[in-house]
């Protein structure tokens, strides 16, 4: 197993069904040995087979890849995290992960197994009205039932995505297994260097969802094309200079500030581009050029999209 998470990971967020073993079995053969799952992408049974199936090609072995997954909203109750993880490894085809990770600072209503898997946002889709039931499970419970899935082996390390400083010092003051990896959306626009400092600051890795920022959100209305950052200035001079695609400017950035990285691409092509981070550096003024593009803008709200998609005002940030 890999130490220390791979700088660059393969994204599977919004992958499609029909394509996501190939995806993956593609990704691994390229050369991707770090895979960033979910239970909410609801592909984790494509991604095992994926897995399995460049495993058996020897392509790697399954000491090689360095997997994640997540714990979803719905399964917060302290006695429903063992379950979850091993619900998760046997769509996955797999005995452990090396990254299991809550996955929002969210707690919902359970929803069983078999009723619907995965959950998703909606406790009752079929409802007059549907909307996010919320439970009254604290953190530190939740986090409980994380511990346990090291103690069973059933994941080496365990981390949390989406969390602010203060539920990060608040984590680190009751855990007793604690946090190896902080995964939050980062990107020029987004650089969020504080709460990278603290995570630093405590020993943890940092790992950046949507690092080239709006492109992962056109699709689903939630970025206008005049977002991207492919098409700023400091950008575009850098790219030009080191030789590389816009895009490999901004995904080095991502690597050169101290994070791992997953970009999400079904064209064989632009896997190639994504790994070819490591024979090129951005310049200090480069760098610094490319931070100043920060506004704070985040894609990834609850506080925007749980309103707006189902029907509960539910934000997370300030």
């Amino acid at each position: 197993m890999p130490s220390n998470i791979p700088a660059v990971g393969f994204g599977l967020w919004k992958v499609p069904n029909d394509v996501c073993a190939e995806t993956v079995y593609q990704a691994i053969k390229t050369g991707y040995r770090h895979i960033d799952s979910a239970s909410d992408y609801g592909n984790e049974k494509e991604t095992g087979e994926g897995i399995r199936r460049a495993i058996e090609d020897g392509l790697c072995t399954r000491e090689e890849l360095w997997v994640t997954t997540k714990l979803w909203n719905t399964y917060h109750n302290q006695e429903n995290v063992v379950p979850a993880l091993e619900y998760s490894l046997n769509e996955l085809q797999l005995d452990y992960v090396d990254l299991f990770l809550i996955h929002f600072p969210i707690a919902q209503e359970f929803v069983p197994f078999e009723t619907r898997y995965p959950a998703a946002w909606f406790f009752d889709p079929e409802a007059e009205n549907p909307e996010v039931k919320l439970a009254p499970v604290p953190l530190s419970e939740t986090w409980a039932g994380m511990e346990a899935t090291v103690e069973k082996g059933l994941t080496k390390k365990i981390g949390i995505c989406n969390y602010t400083s203060g539920l990060l010092h608040d984590l680190m003051n009751y855990s007793k297994i604690k946090p190896s990896v902080l995964q939050i959306e980062s990107h020029p626009y987004l650089t969020q260097e504080r709460l990278i400092r603290l995570a630093k600051h405590y020993n943890l890795e940092v790992t950046a969802f949507s690092p080239l920022g709006a492109l992962s959100y056109l699709e689903l209305d939630m970025a206008g094309a005049q977002e991207s950052v492919l098409e700023q200035a400091a950008v575009k001079a850098a790219a030009e200079r080191v030789g590389r695609t816009p895009a490999q400017v901004v995904l080095r950035w991502g690597v050169q500030r101290g994070t791992s990285i997953i970009p999400k691409t079904s064209k064989p092509e632009r896997m190639i581009e994504n790994l070819s981070l490591f024979d090129f550096e951005l310049s200090e003024e480069e760098m610094n050029a490319i931070s100043a593009l920060n506004s704070n803008r985040r894609f990834n709200d609850p506080g925007h999209f749980c309103e707006e998609a189902f029907n509960t005002f539910y934000p997370i940030y300030d």
